[in-house]
C-alpha cells in the first residue's frame, strides 16, 4: 500500500474522484490523476446518482439498464478514457442513491482512500452538484479531502508542482490531527510549510494579550507536530490578527501558497473550533486546492 512520507502519516490505496460532468469537476479530475500517478494508487472515477420516474418505470418493467443509467456509464467510461491510474487502469463506479450519503459509504468500502472533488461553490443547475452537494459530502466524509475550487488554475499535464504548503490551524484537537498530514505532503512534495493561526482582531484588548497568544501558538504548534518536521519540511510559523476566513486567504495570495490543509470539526457544520470557522466559503474562494482531514484521516 502506498504511504505518504516517510512516517507513514498518510496511507493510500485508492484516489476516488467523484465527478457531476460539469465544468467545475473536470479540474478536479486532473488533480485526482496527477495524485494517483504521483503515488502510484488505483484511481476510480464515480458518479452518484437518482432514477429519473421514467427510467424507474422501464427498469422495473423490464431487467434491462434504462436509458438514464447507460448514458451516464458512457459519460463515466470518456471521463476516464483520460485520466491515467498510477497502478492498473483507471475504474468507473456508478453509485445509485443521494451523492451526500453513497459516495462517503463508498469510500468507506475502499478505504484508506482520498476523495477528489470539484466545487463551483453554487447550488444544484440541471444535473450539475457540486456545489452544495460537495460540502454535503465533506460533512459526511471520513479522512482526506481534497477539494478544487473555481478560483483554482487549471492544471496542465505534468505540472503538479506543490512548493508551499498552507497549514492553518487555531491548534485545537480537531484542527491538530491535520499536522502530521501537513507535514508528510510536505515531505512527499519537498515543499516549504507554513503554519497560521489567525487571532480574531475582538480577542486582542491589549499589546501583552497578543504576545501571550503568540507565545501560547508557538508552543502548541510544536507539541503538535512530528518531532522531526524541522529536518523534513522546515516549517514556518504565523501569528496574524484579524478575520480567519479574510487572512487565510491573503496569505494564500501573499505566499503563493499551492497547496492548504485545514482539518474539519466535526460536530459542526464543516467548521473548525473557535477561530477557524467556515471552511467551505474558503474552499470556494481559494486560488489552490484544499485538503481537508476530518479525525481519522492520520495514523
Amino acid at each position: 500500500m502506498p504511504t505518504i512520507g516517510k512516517h507513514s502519516a498518510i496511507q493510500l490505496d485508492t484516489v476516488v474522484f467523484a465527478t457531476d460532468f460539469s465544468p467545475a469537476s473536470q479540474n478536479a479530475g486532473l488533480y485526482a490523476s496527477a495524485i494517483s500517478v504521483r503515488f502510484g494508487t488505483n484511481m476510480v472515477v464515480a458518479h452518484a446518482f437518482t432514477l429519473t420516474q421514467a427510467a424507474l418505470e422501464a427498469e422495473t418493467e423490464e431487467p434491462l439498464a434504462s436509458q438514464q443509467r447507460r448514458n451516464l456509464n458512457h459519460d463515466l467510461a470518456l471521463t476516464a478514457e483520460i485520466l491515467d491510474a498510477g497502478r492498473g487502469t483507471t475504474e468507473i463506479v456508478l453509485l445509485e442513491g443521494d451523492p451526500c450519503r453513497v459516495i462517503p459509504v463508498f469510500l468507506r468500502s475502499r478505504s484508506p482512500a482520498l476523495i477528489v472533488l470539484g466545487t463551483h461553490g453554487r447550488g444544484s443547475i440541471d444535473r450539475y452538484i457540486l456545489g452544495s452537494t460537495a460540502e454535503e459530502i465533506l460533512s459526511h466524509s471520513i479522512g482526506s479531502t481534497l477539494t478544487v475550487g473555481p478560483n483554482v488554475n487549471i492544471l496542465h499535464a505534468g505540472a503538479l508542482n506543490i512548493h508551499r504548503i498552507l497549514y492553518a490551524t487555531d491548534c485545537s484537537p480537531e484542527a491538530a490531527h491535520a499536522a502530521p498530514v501537513a507535514v508528510a505532503l510536505a515531505e512527499a512534495f519537498s515543499a516549504d510549510l507554513d503554519v497560521l493561526n489567525v487571532v480574531h482582531s475582538n480577542d486582542i484588548d491589549q499589546p501583552e494579550r497578543l504576545h501571550r497568544l503568540e507565545q501560547h501558538f508557538y508552543g502548541a504548534v510544536a507539541a503538535i507536530m512530528p518531532h522531526d518536521a524541522g529536518k523534513i519540511c522546515h516549517p514556518h510559523t504565523f501569528v496574524r490578527v484579524g478575520k480567519p476566513h479574510t487572512d487565510i486567504l491573503k496569505h494564500i495570495e501573499e505566499r503563493e501558497i499551492d497547496l492548504l490543509i485545514l482539518g474539519l470539526h466535526r460536530n459542526t457544520h464543516l467548521g473548525m473550533q473557535n477561530r477557524t470557522s467556515g471552511a467551505f466559503p474558503i474552499i470556494v474562494k481559494a486560488k489552490c486546492p484544499v485538503v481537508t482531514v476530518a479525525r481519522g484521516a492520520a495514523s
